[in-house]
């Protein structure tokens, strides 16, 4: 089959068309991505003017949020259309860009079997205590209050490159955490093969700090601000979404790789800001590793945790009590391009690239494998 795939970020489209025959039998036909998009309907309609004539059997699309409806890969149709269109307050910044991309490629390709993947669905494996907010059981029930959790290709993708990495078989018996870094990020603990906990929770909002995002904050201080700040619940949305993170903690750029210049030239803010990153993804890698009973293997994957030396060696920093140390050579060399082996300690660490791209299109081929079997015609 060769398939399509579209991974719509709040403005940027990126895409792979992959010939695939099963297993590891992959092939990269064309990739590429669009910055700075305006309209994601428009990127779409460039992407396969891009692609010309080249033959694609099914489409796979890279969706946020899929509620407590979507805990697997689904084919879409109107309804499922509908029911995203529902999710998108959920997710603002991403579930309407798909949307985009998905009514673009079902007008294109009509004919042609469409996918959506949902980052949500790896997290479907959440026991009851991480999944929960501790609030009135029936309120939450009514109005599906609960934890689901995101990049969960990624993580997926990633925990599973690492067990190879590692020389690992099967995922029966290991304890790996994965730490997606990026301008959103999120880190995963993964038994056995499957999310037991993740740092981000009814929306993308809640975790680490991000590059506009604050991550954990007190649910007091919205309170605070709607009472005694008078902030509107718009203007409360706008900060926690486009004006926290390390863009509101540095006054200066929601980019790691700036602000590492800017503290190199001795930028206290700067330097201030990585480090809260760093600290609050130190503090959920020690959580994470209690939730495991031990860790095996930490993988850093995302724009952040692939890219930079320096932002992996202060996260590990003071984690040597959990036998999580680097070599500060290998961390250096290491550049993201491929799996990269960084840890001269008990616990296996690697820089591993992720590939969300990769693993929608083995979601779409087996979801049409599958289809083929039970309906031949």
């Amino acid at each position: 089959m060769n398939i399509l795939v579209l991974n719509a970020g709040s403005s940027t489209l990126k895409y792979q068309l992959f010939a695939m025959r099963g297993g590891e039998d992959v092939k990269i036909v064309a990739k590429g991505a669009i910055d700075r998009v305006q309209n994601m309907g428009d990127a779409t309609r460039l992407v396969f003017e891009t692609l010309g004539d080249r033959p694609i059997d099914a489409l796979g699309y890279r969706v946020v949020h899929g509620g407590d409806r979507f805990d697997r890969p689904v084919r879409i149709d109107s309804e499922v259309v509908r029911e995203i269109r529902t999710l998108i307050e959920l997710a603002p910044l991403h579930n309407s860009v798909a949307l985009q991309c998905i009514e673009a490629g079902m007008k294109a390709f009509a004919s042609l079997p469409g996918v959506a993947v949902f980052d949500t669905s790896f997290h479907r494996t959440m026991p009851e205590v991480a999944r929960r907010y501790a609030i009135d059981r029936a309120l939450a029930d009514r109005h599906g209050l609960h934890r689901f959790g995101f990049h969960g290709i990624s993580h997926e993708y990633v925990s599973k490159q690492l067990l190879c990495c590692m020389g690992r078989n099967s995922a029966g018996r290991s304890r790996l955490i994965t730490c997606h870094l990026g301008s959103g990020a999120s880190i995963c603990a993964v038994r056995d093969g499957q999310s037991i906990d993740t740092s981000m929770g009814l929306t993308p909002l809640e975790g680490l700090v991000m590059g506009t995002r604050g991550g954990d904050v007190d649910p007091g201080l919205v309170l605070h601000l709607l009472r005694v700040v008078k902030m509107s619940a718009d203007e409360i949305d706008d900060l926690l979404n486009h004006k926290s993170g390390l863009l509101g903690l540095s006054q200066r750029s929601a980019d790691a790789r700036d602000l590492e210049t800017a503290s190199g030239a001795g930028d206290a803010n700067a330097e201030a800001a990585l480090e809260a990153f760093a600290y609050r993804c130190r503090k959920y890698i020690g959580a994470y590793a209690a939730a495991l009973g031990g860790v095996d293997g930490i993988a850093f994957a995302g724009g952040i945790g692939e890219h930079s030396p320096s932002m992996r060696a202060r996260i590990v920093r003071n984690l040597d009590f959990l036998g999580v140390h680097i070599d500060p050579d290998r961390n250096g060399a290491a550049t993201g391009d491929q799996p990269a082996s960084i840890g001269d300690g008990k616990v296996a660490v690697w820089v591993i690239p992720t590939d969300e791209e990769r693993q929608v299109a083995e979601e779409v081929f087996t979801l049409c494998q599958n289809s083929t079997q039970k309906d031949p015609k």
